[in-house]
């Protein structure tokens, strides 16, 4: 239940309410004597004031500004009813809870949206930087520029989004991606502000300012996050302003009935005023949100955003999930595995072909370019370079037009690849890129890329949770998909290979016939595919705007596992939505039946109606005490790597965790 006023001190309000509900209530005592009369009229006149003034002044703004009749002026215009029938005290005990309930909703509902905001107070006030001359001079963060070096001692967090120029180390990575893990990090390796270096000193050259940094923008997605509304939540907010017309006028005939059937006007507009709280529907309204903005902020908390409560509601109903291959479940971190020049000059081979793949960026170029490297080969000059979408890359040389890529190119090209040599390598179930210059094949590599070490498991775990249809898609040849696949435990129906960009986005709107789709990519070359489906899922898109940008949700560390938490998330949220519905809906209709046939008093009314909201609240804050559960499993490569094997808890109470003193140079 969202209010569009609040006082500046609403806790102040609350707690001279509930004083003034004291002294009311100290009046009843038989011992009190002469000050009983002074002592109910002072308490009454406070809780009026203090609890009744605020909720009509929040009623009357939002008719004048909306035309909208809220839940606020049904309480306020219940509470005047009893006053005006002589029973000022009931009155004051609804004033005095609404006025309770109120305020524990809106720290509640405030605690789910700081939640994220919390973490990020990790980011540091200053940063060293590195001069031109060698030295460092402490500076404030804000003051960082694109190029700056930055450096990091042990213990220290990383002032802004960068690169690691120069040192070796291990950081924690936890507040932004959730990996509880250390991640070992060489010369190369990018680093994201707010992350926290373990051990050794490293300098890092700044990407991104502070405010186009990955936290800023963790934050700007999860506050817009949270400001739209998912489907069930217009539907509670649309309900619930709709309903309130309908109590407001229900109370009325039902004034008119009891008036009508004997009862005097005072009985009468105090039975009217107890079925005005008993049938409000504070519960219901309140239900959606409060599970919603709890589960955002926990998902966030683990890695996990989501961009809205829309795209958390799909999550939970999706029964196929499709996923790219390459990057997603697998590490997307290839290695040439064979190298056959034609014309046994694999040096000059190479060469040619790491120069054409340096304007690439896929998985398989980066691979090459590193086998270049190890083997100390220069790369050739080619220019014009242009990409052609699953098939591979076309440049030109001094030489003439050359080219690397996948089978489908030397189609293209008119190129042949019977020589036996070409052949053995086609036989092998590792992706085969041929070079070729004209309609020539000069030669191949073979480059392998290794399953993700918790891929299997969250596949595992996905089918467990219910979903009826995984699959793969990728457009590798067929014996590389079939490999990776029954590594991952997917049966050979469920493996589709040599697959253009177009086709997968045709597959998956096909699936979309039947149900709920979501697909999982790494959010650059599935642009598409992400948009077509139904739930758009963009693995390690921390530091990625592309990813953020192409997917509903984007799971922001490389860790499969987050994919089948966030799965759980959305479904246990699913669950405590309904929970929370059935149990408001059961309440108000018990109060209203009471109401109505069985002479409810207003004070249980109001108890039954306050104390109904504030456990739907209370419900919908489980998720929030309770984040993401994921099956973590043990990475002894990385913390032997780290220096550090710790686990996930015993990490999390480290020193770093406190302020970190100021940095000199």
């Amino acid at each position: 239940m969202q209010r569009r006023f609040t006082f500046d001190t609403p806790v102040i309000l609350t707690v001279l309410t509930v004083l003034g509900m004291l002294l009311a209530v100290a009046a009843l005592w038989p011992l009190t004597g002469v000050v009983a009369d002074r002592s109910s009229l002072a308490g009454l006149c406070l809780v009026y004031l203090a609890g009744g003034l605020p909720a009509a002044w929040r009623a009357l703004e939002t008719l004048w500004k909306e035309q909208i009749l809220d839940i606020d002026l049904l309480m306020v215009v219940a509470a005047v009813a009893a006053a005006a029938v002589g029973a000022p005290f009931e009155g004051a005990v609804l004033l005095t809870l609404f006025s309770v309930s109120t305020t524990l909703e809106q720290q509640a509902l405030g605690r789910a949206r700081r939640a994220v905001e919390s973490l990020m107070a990790l980011r540091p006030e200053t940063a060293l930087r590195k001069k031109a001359d060698g030295t460092v001079a402490e500076v404030p963060a804000i003051e960082l520029e694109v190029g700056d070096v930055v450096v990091l001692r042990p213990g220290a967090r990383v002032p802004a989004d960068g690169i690691i120029s120069s040192g070796r180390g291990s950081l924690d990575e936890a507040s932004i991606t959730g990996e509880s893990m250390p991640v070992a990090k060489d010369p190369g390796a990018q680093v994201f502000e707010a992350t926290v270096n373990l051990d050794g000193v490293l300098e890092v050259a700044v990407t991104k300012t502070i405010e186009d940094s990955t936290v800023a923008r963790m934050i700007a997605l999860v506050t817009e996050a949270q400001a739209a509304k998912a489907p069930s939540e217009q539907f509670s907010a649309w309900f619930g302003q709709r309903y309130t017309v309908a109590v407001m006028a229900g109370a009325a005939l039902a004034f008119a009935a009891f008036y009508w059937l004997g009862r005097d006007w005072e009985d009468a507009l105090y039975r009217s005023a107890t079925l005005l709280v008993a049938a409000s529907p504070c519960a219901i309204v309140i239900s959606v949100p409060a599970a919603i903005l709890s589960a955002l902020s926990a998902a966030a908390r683990g890695g996990v955003l989501f961009k809205g409560g829309a795209a958390l509601e799909t999550l939970a109903a999706v029964d196929t999930f499709a996923f790219d291959k390459t990057g997603t479940l697998t590490t997307g971190k290839a290695v040439v595995t064979r190298v056959v020049a034609l014309d046994g000059d694999e040096e000059a081979f190479l060469s040619l072909l790491a120069g054409i793949e340096a304007q690439s960026e896929h998985h398989s170029a980066a691979a090459i370019r590193q086998e270049a490297a190890r083997r100390s080969v220069v790369a050739a000059d080619v220019l014009n370079v242009n990409t052609r979408p699953s098939a591979g890359i076309v440049g030109e040389h001094a030489e003439g037009l050359i080219w690397a890529g996948n089978p489908r190119l030397v189609s293209e090209m008119g190129a042949s690849v019977d020589d036996p040599a070409l052949e053995v390598l086609a036989a092998d179930s590792q992706t085969v890129i041929y070079l070729g210059k004209g309609s020539t094949v000069l030669g191949a590599v073979t480059v392998a890329d290794g399953v993700r070490p918790t891929s299997a498991a969250a596949l595992a775990a996905l089918r467990d949770s219910g979903v009826k249809r995984i699959v793969m898609m990728t457009g590798d040849r067929r014996p590389v998909a079939v490999r990776i696949g029954l590594e991952l435990g997917l049966r050979p129906e469920e493996i589709h290979a040599d697959m253009l960009p177009e086709d997968k986005v045709r597959m998956v709107g096909e699936f979309a016939a039947s149900g709920k789709v979501a697909f999982v990519g790494d959010g650059v070359n599935d642009a598409a595919a992400l948009a077509r489906a139904d739930v758009g899922i963009a693995m390690g898109a921390a530091g990625s705007d592309v990813a953020l940008q192409a997917a509903d949700v984007a799971l922001l560390s490389e860790e499969m596992g987050q994919l089948a938490a966030a799965h759980d998330l959305a479904r246990r949220t699913a669950t405590i939505i309904r929970q929370n519905l059935a149990f408001a809906l059961f309440a108000m209709a018990v109060l209203v039946t009471g109401g109505l046939f069985f002479d409810l008093p207003l004070p249980l009314a109001v108890i039954g109606h306050e104390g109904g909201t504030v456990l739907v609240v209370l419900n919908g804050l489980r998720l929030l005490a309770a984040p993401m559960r994921q099956d973590r499993q043990e990475k002894s490569a990385s913390a032997s790597n780290s220096g550090h094997a710790l686990s996930a808890p015993a990490l999390r109470r480290q020193p770093y965790r406190r302020k970190i003193p100021r940095q000199t140079g």
